[in-house]
């Protein structure tokens, strides 16, 4: 029989003004395993905390030459009060690093930022970081160097990527403590080095002591667009980002065909720049590319617009203005979709059968940033002859899928756990 009982535990803790509460006892016998009595009082004190305001934080058993810590064992994870109320306390983030921009999701706060994955530097010196190194971007001089440290959906710059990670989450925590957990969202077929790359972005000379989870990208879009993986007959994912798309078959909650092509927004914006020059012999930045195919890049849609623009004349070398048409823009653009939509067409026909019916009754789920230029869809499904389930989300569909998983205690079956080894 138990020497306690929850009511005198609570009273001590409201006589102190207690917040949190953390009980320890020994066990006589010297056995620290925990008895059935132990499991229904911390049951008890979760249930009476939940009502007082008090969290219960963990309950260790001492014994013989060791101890047992609830908390520790996972044991509090039956509690869903005990777990929610750590999980606030202890700072968990979903975090998507992508090409183009870093989007974090705070479990704290429940709320997402976004913020450009660029950084500026002068030698080892960082000049800025994030929205601030974009606007230096093709505006810097020749010192100064202004680029991303990603590469194609991957990790190119370690050092460089903890310092725009850890720049973001001072900026979203100003005080971040020790011991997050961090959600990552990873591609598919990372190798070992790869792998540890994102261990040590969480856990380097800024960011320390974190706990790392991997969720697979194509997975964390599947659950923010509303997938049942669990009953799946066959499902299938695009992800059109900054510098690669994505194609992925999720059957049963396992990704069992995949496949990468190097092309994305980044290059749609260099199609746009090199048919510019061909036509009208003008040089212009891939910055004003890309403002070019959000004013006026439509796919099924030949709407006649034109833009003003000032670039570099391709034979004095001096500044020019030029009014851009609208088919120029949409001819650069459909060059990549077009190879996308190629790539996609074999892909399909390497799908079996059976999967490949239920594909084409259920749609083809496209996300990413890349989508959000118009009749994108629709300009897909007439090439390949499948129907789009466009997400709203465009390029935080990622990230909305990892904050699911955290606020779902079924889903973080979805997230692996990630312990750094040594060589």
């Amino acid at each position: 029989a138990t020497l306690i009982t929850p009511r005198e535990v609570y009273l001590e803790a409201l006589r102190y003004h207690a917040v949190n509460l953390i009980l320890i006892h020994n066990h006589p016998g010297g056995n620290p395993a925990p008895s059935k009595c132990d499991k229904e009082i911390t049951e008890r004190i979760c249930q009476a905390g939940e009502m007082l305001g008090i969290n219960l934080l963990d309950h260790i058993i001492i014994g013989d030459q060791r101890y047992v810590s609830f908390r520790e064992q996972g044991l509090l994870d039956e509690y869903p009060v005990c777990r929610d109320c750590f999980m606030l306390l202890r700072k968990t983030y979903g975090i998507d690093l992508g090409s183009s921009s870093i989007k974090v999701y705070s479990f704290f706060k429940n709320k997402s930022y976004m913020e450009k994955n660029m950084i500026a530097s002068k030698g080892r010196r960082i000049i800025a970081v994030g929205n601030e190194a974009y606007d230096m971007f093709e505006k810097a001089p020749a010192n100064i160097v202004v680029n991303s440290p990603m590469a194609f959906g991957m990790i190119a710059n370690l050092e460089l990527q903890e310092i725009a990670l850890y720049s973001m989450m001072k900026k979203i925590d100003h005080f971040l403590g020790i011991g997050s957990d961090m959600f990552f969202s990873v591609p598919l077929d990372m190798t070992a080095v790869e792998k540890r790359a994102y261990y040590h972005v969480a856990n380097g000379h800024w960011l320390r002591q974190n706990r790392v989870y991997m969720v697979e990208a194509p997975i964390a879009d599947a659950i923010a667009m509303g997938v049942d993986l669990n009953r799946n007959a066959g499902s299938m994912i695009v992800n059109i980002g900054a510098q690669s798309t994505q194609f992925s078959i999720i059957t049963d909650g396992k990704i069992i065909i995949a496949k990468k092509i190097p092309i994305g927004g980044r290059q749609m914006n260099e199609a746009i720049c090199s048919e510019i020059r061909k036509r009208y012999n003008l040089q212009i930045g891939t910055r004003t590319g890309k403002r070019l195919k959000i004013a006026m890049g439509r796919l099924n849609d030949q709407r006649r617009e034109a833009r003003k623009v000032v670039g570099i004349d391709g034979i004095s070398g001096l500044p020019r203005e030029e009014i851009i048409s609208g088919y120029v823009v949409n001819a650069g653009i459909m060059n990549c979709v077009n190879e996308i939509a190629a790539e996609m067409k074999t892909f399909l026909e390497r799908i079996p059968p059976q999967i490949s019916y239920h594909i084409s009754r259920e749609g083809i789920y496209l996300a990413g940033g890349s989508t959000k230029i118009p009749y994108i869809d629709n300009y897909l499904a007439s090439y390949t002859g499948v129907s789009f389930n466009l997400s709203p989300l465009y390029e935080k569909a990622t990230v909305a899928g990892l904050e699911k998983i955290i606020r779902d205690h079924e889903l973080m079956k979805w997230a692996q756990p990630v312990k750094q080894r040594k060589l």
